[in-house]
């Protein structure tokens, strides 16, 4: 058995525009291996949450998948039919959202929804999947989680709230976990009891997780690899200890000079010029190139391929390319 439980090759999602399709994913090829963290990281706006859209076809229309393949332990995810997909959402595949203030129903209460969850997947009576959901909540950190159970979304505090929805994730055991800035919300106390949470439900279960963000402090703490993207493509990958310790593409290294943790006392936090330009403005070549510092002419004409520069690090830069030749 293979121990990619999820193999994505040359994805495009796309939407319409004036002139025709417009990629906000773009040939974005990546794996995750079993219990495995894989973190996908980038500036907002890069493309990130709809590469998780599409992971699980939940793109909003107009937008598609228009190329590229999902497998998903197995399932070819882009082949299959609706009722098929539904079977496997939550129990394959589970899916923390950005915003846990708007991502729970504000008529039920939250135990119910985590029921709902429970039985869409398995046969199991109300009064069964009510203990479960119970046992979920103590599990995840909610104290007094029978009376947590009743309680409707308004009445609990954020941390709880994306307590809850990580219990709901976890409520089928599904083998990949989809996190999408999952602390973005919370302030910093919340925020690291949240990853320790799930450092230790990963080790517990062994499932893999694709965590979603732009903060490379909660990389440190959860990655085992990391993938960087930048205007709708992937511009490196590699280890935990590659990226955060020996990134080559510009890019990346802007991303990591602009850490406050970096920073000297007193002097500006390092920044990246310019801004990242429109999807319906992508240029033909290099993306990066109109705010690289070591761009060189073929960059603004062709796009780079990708190439390695150790067991497991790969990048798209011409210029590292060309260093690397000589």
């Amino acid at each position: 058995m293979s121990e990619r439980v999820l193999e994505v090759r040359n994805l495009q999602t796309v939407f319409p525009g004036p002139a025709g399709t417009i990629p906000v994913v773009d040939d974005v090829s990546l794996h995750v291996e079993r219990g495995e963290v894989l973190a996908l990281v980038g500036e907002s706006g890069c493309g990130k949450s709809m590469t998780a859209f599409s992971l699980l076809r939940l793109v909003p229309k107009p937008g598609r998948v228009a190329r590229g393949t999902v497998h998903l332990d197995g399932h070819d995810v882009l082949a299959l039919s609706i009722p098929e997909l539904r079977a496997i959402r939550g129990r394959e595949a589970a899916m923390i959202f950005q915003e846990p203030m708007t991502s729970l129903n504000p008529v039920q209460t939250a135990g119910v929804q985590v029921v709902e969850a429970i039985r869409l997947h398995e046969a199991v009576s109300r009064a069964a999947a009510r203990r479960r959901t119970v046992a979920l909540f103590e599990r995840v950190g909610i104290p007094d989680p029978d009376a947590r159970f009743d309680a409707y979304p308004h009445q609990l505090s954020g941390g709880m709230k994306q307590r809850v929805m990580i219990a709901m994730a976890l409520s089928s055991q599904p083998k990949l976990l989809i996190a999408d800035e999952p602390t973005t919300a919370l302030d910093v106390t919340i925020q690291a009891q949240i990853l320790e949470l799930m450092r230790e439900l990963q080790r517990e279960t062994g499932m893999a997780i694709l965590l979603i963000t732009h903060d490379l402090a909660i990389v440190n703490e959860l990655a085992d690899r990391v993938a960087v993207m930048y205007a709708a493509r992937l511009v490196e990958e590699g280890t935990r200890e590659a990226i955060l310790g020996g990134a080559r593409h510009p890019y990346t290294r802007g991303l990591l000079a602009s850490m406050p943790a970096l920073a000297r006392r007193g002097e500006p936090l390092a920044e990246i010029p310019g801004t990242v330009p429109a999807p319906e403005d992508w240029p033909p070549g290099c993306r990066f190139a109109s705010r690289c510092t070591r761009a060189i002419e073929i960059c603004s004409a062709e796009p780079p391929d990708e190439f390695g520069v150790a067991e497991g690090h790969v990048l798209r830069c011409h210029v590292v390319k060309r260093e690397e030749a000589s």
